[in-house]
């Protein structure tokens, strides 16, 4: 049990800061913050592929704008977003799948250049297939579901209108990262969790032992690839304005940096890398021209530390001061028993 009470108290803390931040940030806080929460529901699915099945993939970002563009296209023409976030996630699952394909022959960074190329074709669709996607020109004015009454949280809190929208909207990202980390927490507890760790870690082993390694590497594709559209989906009607660009390779990098750096194969790592990527280089803009220079010094220092992540080190940190507790106790104990065999 003493395990278990830092932990609900860690939770309780963050539970209480995500609450407290529509109150002390200004809207465009608010929209980092729901930019974060975003972003974070795209690495959790990149981290169940890469960290806990070991199949590398750099068409995350692809699977944002698929997500995306599904959500933007569907709205337009009246359908509800509850059921354009299903279809997001669906259309997603089956390209996920189809991808995945490619993962049964080739490995390492033979895969990285299949996803690659699978980026790059994707980007290209919607770069210049103006018909459906609006080419360069993107999709402006996508509807923005509400929770409340933005007049009612006007009147009820004394925010402005656009602190009041933003408010409403992050409310539903945080939802909808819950309700995503809800369903990784369970698959990664059950015996299909255990098979992806399997998988990773020997996969001939996995095969003599009964597991069937061609599906399994299908599904880790598939589930990522999901969260990728389930948060390109909630991406869409954030920003209310999507273009071709906002998808190409360097969001698919900038992914993979936040499972790196949080920690790869730990549950809260995209958690953490989301700090680093998306939010650290917005609190070092006070030095002015240099930010993007500290933020990488900073990345690199990190990596070299402890190339576990911020969640690795935190394990090493906790495990270093239970040794130096055990090493106090230990004297004590001994000098006690000495004591006690002196006439």
């Amino acid at each position: 049990m003493s395990g278990v009470w830092p932990r609900v108290a860690a939770a309780v803390v963050v539970a209480a800061v995500l609450a407290a931040a529509p109150f002390v940030l200004k809207p465009s806080g608010v929209y980092l913050m729901s930019y974060w929460a975003v972003t974070t529901i795209a690495a959790l699915g990149l981290n169940l592929t890469l960290g806990y099945a070991g199949q590398i993939s750099l068409a995350q970002g692809a699977f944002v704008g698929i997500g995306a563009y599904t959500v933007a296209i569907a709205t337009a023409h009246s359908v509800p977003f509850a059921a354009a976030f299903v279809l997001a996630g669906a259309l997603s699952f089956v390209i996920g799948w189809l991808l995945g394909y490619p993962a049964l022959r080739v490995q390492h960074h033979y895969l990285a250049f299949v996803t690659l190329a699978f980026s790059t074709v994707a980007f290209l669709v919607m770069r210049n297939e103006e018909w459906l996607t609006g080419g360069v020109y993107g999709i402006n004015g996508i509807a923005r579901s509400n929770l409340w009454d933005i007049a009612t949280l006007r009147e009820l809190f004394g925010w402005s209108a656009a602190q009041a929208r933003a408010v409403d909207f992050y409310v539903i990202s945080l939802a909808m990262l819950a309700l995503c980390s809800a369903v990784l927490w369970w698959i990664i507890r059950s015996p299909w969790g255990r098979a992806f760790v399997a998988l990773r870690e020997n996969p001939t082993r996995a095969l003599s032992l009964g597991v069937d390694t061609r599906r399994y590497t299908l599904m880790a594709f598939a589930i990522g690839s999901c969260f990728g559209g389930c948060a390109g989906a909630v991406y869409a009607p954030l920003v209310q304005f999507i273009e071709p660009n906002s998808f190409a390779l360097g969001l698919s990098l900038n992914l993979l940096l936040m499972v790196i750096v949080g920690g790869s194969g730990y549950f809260l790592g995209p958690f953490a890398g989301g700090l680093v990527a998306i939010l650290a280089p917005e609190w070092l803009r006070f030095t002015e021209g240099y930010y993007l220079l500290i933020y990488a010094l900073l990345v690199m220092v990190l990596m070299a530390i402890c190339p576990t992540g911020l969640i690795g080190l935190a394990e090493r940190a906790a495990a270093a001061l239970s040794r130096l507790r055990a090493a106090r106790a230990t004297p004590a104990t001994g000098t006690s028993g000495t004591e006690t065999a002196l006439p």
